[in-house]
């Protein structure tokens, strides 16, 4: 059995974050789970998300993007907003295989095990997650949960991606902690310069592995649209979580020891996807 908090590994433009593993004997897969927009590990109700999967007989990986805003010291909230204004799309993709490659070695290393690898992304997490599923073949099935399907959408325009560019930094409020966020413009220089790459749209078309979008139908961030694109593009169905909003019922801090109805019946249908794969 692997069971850790907090170890450190080293990702994108060599910046250290953390990452969590449990990894039972008898697991029948692992599941990386990729965290959202102004999102951590630790966000929230994860870490409950984290135990029913584990107790269903997964083992389940969650890690802070490198330039997500926390520190190895403090990785809870935003205490470097310059990591975070520095972030890329392409940072992220670099993160997430390198905690891929972490998995693998430690299932195939240290516990001598065969089993699948499967992601499991939040929000911009779940666009993340399609675009490197589509390719790495040590990922076998890939859940989009309030999954965006377009990065370029994200970004503003004319007068507003103009005074961006000259000014080189826009800011966002963040509402929990009254923080102004900073986004340098190298963020969207580097969208266009990988745009082919961050194109969900076509790696949902080349995502030749199993796929399920679930989605609230009171998303007000991430539009339930979205998720239909997402199944359209993959020839699926979208799992609707009625009354479900972005977070499905959680939110930070999140003090209670038990997830929401909406959530439970997200991770349920994440579950049975998963169980029901020919692995």
């Amino acid at each position: 059995m692997i069971d850790f908090r907090n170890k450190v590994y080293t990702g994108s433009q060599n910046r250290d974050s953390l990452f969590d593993c449990t990894i039972d004997d008898n697991a029948k897969g692992v599941v990386i789970f990729v965290h959202g927009y102004k999102g951590y590990k630790d966000w929230g109700a994860w870490n409950l998300v984290q135990k029913e999967f584990v107790k269903n007989n997964f083992g389940f990986v969650k890690f802070n993007m490198s330039h997500n805003g926390g520190t190895v010291d403090e990785p809870i909230d935003f205490p470097d907003l310059e990591a975070f204004g520095n972030n890329c799309y392409t940072f992220e993709l670099q993160d997430l295989e390198t905690i891929i490659s972490e998995t693998y070695r430690m299932v195939n290393s240290e516990l001598k095990m065969d089993i699948p690898i499967f992601l499991l992304g939040h929000s911009r997490g779940g666009g993340i997650a399609i675009l490197q599923g589509a390719r790495d073949s040590r990922v076998k099935a890939v859940i989009s949960l309030a999954g965006i399907s377009d990065i370029g959408a994200r970004f503003p325009t004319g007068e507003e991606l103009e005074n961006w560019k000259r000014e080189g930094v826009r800011y966002v409020l963040n509402g929990r902690t009254h923080q102004e966020m900073p986004h340098y413009f190298s963020m969207h220089k580097d969208f266009k310069a990988h745009e082919k790459e961050l194109d969900i749209h076509l790696a949902c078309e080349q995502l030749e592995k199993p796929f399920l979008q679930i989605h609230g139908d009171m998303d007000q961030s991430v539009s339930i649209s979205e998720g239909l694109n997402l199944a359209q593009w993959t020839n699926t169905r979208v799992k609707i979580i009625k009354g479900a909003e972005h977070t499905f019922g959680t939110k930070q801090p999140w003090e209670r020891d038990e997830l929401p109805h909406e959530m439970k019946e997200a991770v349920a249908a994440g579950i049975e996807f998963f169980n029901k794969l020919p692995f």
